[in-house]
C-alpha cells in the first residue's frame, strides 16, 4: 500500500480511459468511441462518469485515428490529459502510456474503457471507496450474471479474495460454472502498479501486454486482490458493433425517460419518445407519443411538447404548447404555441403568448409577445413587434442572389394575406397591408400598403388558348346555359 494510504490520509484518484483501439467491428470511418449515443459520444459518457467520482486527473489514451479523437476530447474534456499509443500492444502498455504521460502517480487508479456508455459516476466513486476502505492492490469491478458464457470467470478463495481471472476458453467445467465475471474495469493501488507493470510480459498468442496480470503479480507479492460485484452489470458492457451500439442506445434511452418519469415527467408513450442525456425537463412536463427531445434541449413546467414533434437545443417556456413541429436552436416563450407542421431553424425565438402555425418555416427571427405567424409562411431574418398578426402565404424574401437582408415589422401591424416583403423594408407600429401586396419600399407608423392593380377580365380566353380541353367545353356549356347576349370580348373592372 501507498504511503499516504497507510497514514490515512486523503490520497488522489488518477482515472485512465482506454480509447486507443480501432474497433474494426463497427465497420465505420468513424473511430468506434466516437459514435453518439443519446447525444453524446460513447467517450463523452465515459468521461462524464470519471469527472463525478472528483478525481485529480483524467487521462486517456489514444490511439487510432488520435487527432479526430484528441479533437473531440480537446472540445468536452479540455483538462484531460492525452497519452498516445501509437502501438496498440494491449491494455498493460495504454496503461504504461498514460504513466508516461503523467510523470508520477499516487493514491488511487480507476482503468476504464471508452466504449461502456452506461458507466456511471456513482458507481465508480463506490468502486474506488470499496477498494481504498479495503486496502488492496487490485480491485477488479466484476458482475453476477445468469450467463457468464464467453467472459472472463472471477476466482475467489475461501477468503473470499480474488486468487485468478481465467478466460472462457481456458476454464474448467467448474469454473464455467462460476457466475461472477470480470468486466475489465480495474482499481489499483499507484504504487503497487508503477512497480507491477515493468513485469507485464507479452508471452502470448497475440503477442500483448495485459493488464490483467497484475492480478498475478499481486498474487505472487502476497497482496490482496479483490473483487466488487456491481448490482447493475449493463453499466461496465462494452459495444463492438452497430447492433450492440443499437441496443445500448434503446437501454440508455430507457433509462433517461424511466428517470425523468420519476422526476414528476409525464411520458405519454415511452416507446416512441427519446431524450438525450443533456436534456433537461421541469416537472409537470408532457411529452406526447413519437418526441424526440435532443442536444441542450430545456422544456419548463407545464409544457406539452407532441406529438410527433423533434427539437434539437431548443428551450421552451412554462405552459407551451408544440405540436409536429422541428426545431433546432429555437426559444419559444411561456405559453406560446407552435404547430403543427412548423419548422424552426436555429435563430428562431418566439416571445411569450405567441404564435407559429401550421407550414410555416422560420429562420434567424424575433417573433415578439404575443405575435403570430398563423399559417403557410416563411419567416427569414426577421424581427415582428409584439402583437402583430402576419397574413396566411406571406414570404419574407431575405435574400437578393447575393446576400441576406432583414425584415422589421412593428408593433401591433396588421399584415393581410399573400403578401411579399422584401427586404430590407421596415413596416411601422400599427402599420397595415393590404391582400396581395408586394412591400419594396418602408411603410410608415399606421399607413396602409397596397400594391395591386386594376383586376382585368379577358371573355374567352380558355375557349381561345385552349380549345378541344375540359377547361374549354365547361366554359362553353356555362356561357350557353346562360340567358342573354352573346358573350363580350374583354372589358376592365376595376377593383372595388
Amino acid at each position: 500500500m501507498s504511503a499516504e494510504q497507510e497514514s490515512g490520509q486523503k490520497s488522489g484518484l488518477t482515472v485512465v480511459v482506454l480509447a486507443a483501439g480501432g474497433g474494426t467491428r463497427m465497420k465505420s470511418k468513424t473511430m468506434k468511441v466516437l459514435h453518439p449515443i443519446a447525444g453524446r459520444t460513447m467517450i463523452g459518457h465515459v468521461l462524464a462518469a470519471a469527472r463525478e467520482t472528483g478525481p485529480e486527473r483524467i487521462v486517456t489514451v489514444v490511439g487510432h485515428q488520435r487527432e479526430e479523437v484528441s479533437a473531440h476530447l480537446r472540445e468536452i474534456a479540455p483538462d484531460t490529459v492525452l497519452a498516445v499509443q501509437d502501438e496498440q500492444l494491449g491494455t498493460g502498455h495504454a496503461v504504461r502510456m498514460a504513466v508516461e504521460a503523467v510523470g508520477s502517480l499516487s493514491g488511487t487508479v480507476l482503468v476504464a474503457y471508452g466504449d461502456t456508455p452506461l458507466l456511471e459516476g456513482g458507481s465508480l466513486r463506490s468502486f474506488a471507496a470499496e477498494h481504498e476502505a479495503a486496502q488492496r492492490a487490485v480491485s477488479i469491478l466484476s458482475g453476477i450474471v445468469d450467463n457468464p458464457f464467453g467472459y472472463g470467470r472471477v476466482l475467489r478463495n475461501a477468503e473470499g479474495d480474488v486468487e485468478a481471472i481465467v478466460e472462457e476458453k481456458d476454464a474448467t467445467p467448474a469454473q464455467r460454472e462460476v457466475r461472477e465475471i470480470n468486466s475489465g474495469i480495474l482499481a489499483l493501488d499507484a504504487e503497487f502498479l508503477l512497480a507491477a507493470l515493468p513485469r507485464i510480459g507479452n508471452d502470448n498468442a497475440k503477442g500483448e501486454y495485459y493488464l490483467t496480470d497484475v492480478v498475478a503479480i499481486a498474487r505472487e507479492d502476497g497482496l490482496t486482490v479483490g473483487a466488487y460485484p456491481i448490482d447493475d452489470v449493463m453499466q461496465t458492457e462494452g459495444v463492438n458493433d452497430r447492433a450492440q451500439l443499437a441496443r445500448m442506445g434503446a437501454e440508455m434511452n430507457r433509462r433517461i425517460v424511466d428517470r425523468w418519469m420519476r422526476d414528476g415527467v409525464t411520458v405519454m408513450d415511452p416507446a416512441t419518445t427519446w431524450v438525450d442525456a443533456d436534456v433537461v425537463l421541469e416537472p409537470d412536463v408532457t411529452i406526447l407519443p413519437g418526441v424526440q427531445l435532443l442536444g441542450a434541449t430545456v422544456v419548463a413546467e407545464d409544457a406539452v411538447v407532441g406529438p410527433d414533434s423533434t427539437l434539437k437545443d431548443c428551450e421552451i417556456g412554462a405552459g407551451a404548447r408544440v405540436v409536429r413541429t422541428h426545431g433546432e436552436l429555437a426559444v419559444i416563450g411561456a405559453g406560446a404555441n407552435v404547430g403543427p407542421f412548423s419548422y424552426l431553424r436555429p435563430g428562431t425565438s418566439l416571445g411569450a403568448g405567441g404564435k407559429i402555425g401550421g407550414f410555416v418555416e422560420t429562420k434567424n427571427a424575433t417573433i415578439g409577445d404575443g405575435a403570430k405567424v398563423p399559417h403557410l409562411s416563411y419567416v427569414g431574418d426577421a424581427e415582428i413587434g409584439e402583437g402583430t398578426n402576419i397574413g396566411a402565404g406571406t414570404i419574407f424574401a431575405n435574400y437578393d442572389g447575393m446576400q441576406k437582408h432583414r425584415t422589421t415589422v412593428g408593433r401591433q401591424a396588421r399584415t393581410a394575406s399573400n403578401n411579399t416583403f422584401v427586404a430590407p423594408v421596415t413596416i411601422g407600429d400599427g402599420a397595415a397591408t393590404g391582400a396581395g401586396t408586394v412591400v419594396r419600399r418602408d411603410v410608415p407608423p399606421g399607413a396602409l400598403a397596397v400594391s395591386s392593380g386594376p383586376q382585368r377580365i379577358i371573355e374567352r380566353w380558355a375557349q381561345r388558348k385552349r380549345a378541344g380541353t375540359p377547361q374549354a367545353e365547361a366554359a362553353e356549356a356555362a356561357l350557353r346555359d346562360e340567358a342573354g347576349g352573346a358573350p363580350a370580348g374583354e372589358q376592365d373592372v376595376a377593383e372595388s
